[in-house]
């Protein structure tokens, strides 16, 4: 199944997640992998990134940005964030693990990105898929 991945500074979110969490000692740690959009709805991905899908899962502005890495399923071990898009950038901050909820994401991101650098990579994988 292709899956959406996400890269921050070229490393994988997946990896930099699984990072923190082992730094804080949680378990488990990790376990994340990309979002396969055939097992669950996300509608316009390219509108779903940005946080602003007509069905926006988790929550309107907010958005899952990694999923089990075993099964793939979004609803096993998701992994989420507020998105917050300005004229000029595009921000992942305010992590959360909703299986976990007293995890406690602060130093982890915010990942801060120029808007038209990451309005391309979502054209680019919209169209890979």
């Amino acid at each position: 199944m292709a899956a959406v991945s996400a890269l921050v500074d070229g490393v994988a979110l997946a990896d930099l997640a699984e990072r923190s969490e082992s730094a804080h000692e949680y378990s488990p740690t990790g376990g994340y992998g990309g979002l396969i959009p055939a097992y669950f709805n996300f509608g316009d991905l390219t509108k779903y990134f940005m946080g602003r899908a007509d069905r926006q899962f988790p929550a309107p502005g907010r958005a899952y940005l990694l999923g089990c890495g075993d099964c793939g399923e979004v609803g096993c071990w998701p992994l989420d964030a507020a998105v917050v898009v300005t004229d000029d950038g595009v921000t992942w901050m305010g992590f959360r693990q909703p299986h976990r909820p007293d995890r406690d994401y602060t130093g982890f991101g915010p990942f801060v990105f120029d808007r038209y650098q990451y309005e391309e990579a979502l054209r680019m994988a919209v169209e890979a898929l």
